[in-house]
């Protein structure tokens, strides 16, 4: 479901994404074809494999989510004091 969502996503970005540079021609169409097709091939790729070694990671890298949101804590901190003392 989320691999269709993201290919729906991916297309109708493309398409914007055409319709954008074709009034610029700042790319020929094969080139804006082949950024495409490299994208998903690229992104399908990825999910493949991340897929694949889901199990490893599951093993490996327990209590990541930790870290994760530490990070954006922080990151929100430092946000917070920024906005409060400007």
């Amino acid at each position: 479901m989320a691999f269709g969502i993201l290919i729906v996503f991916l297309t109708s970005c493309n398409v914007i994404i055409l319709y954008k540079f074709k009034s610029r021609d700042m790319f020929s169409t094969g080139q804006l074809i082949f950024a495409i097709c490299f994208a998903v091939v690229f992104i399908t790729a990825l999910i493949y494999t991340y897929r694949k070694d889901l199990r490893l990671h599951k093993m490996y890298y327990k209590g990541t989510i930790w870290v994760l949101l530490a990070f954006i804590a922080f990151i929100g901190l430092i946000a917070a004091i920024k906005f409060f003392f400007k």
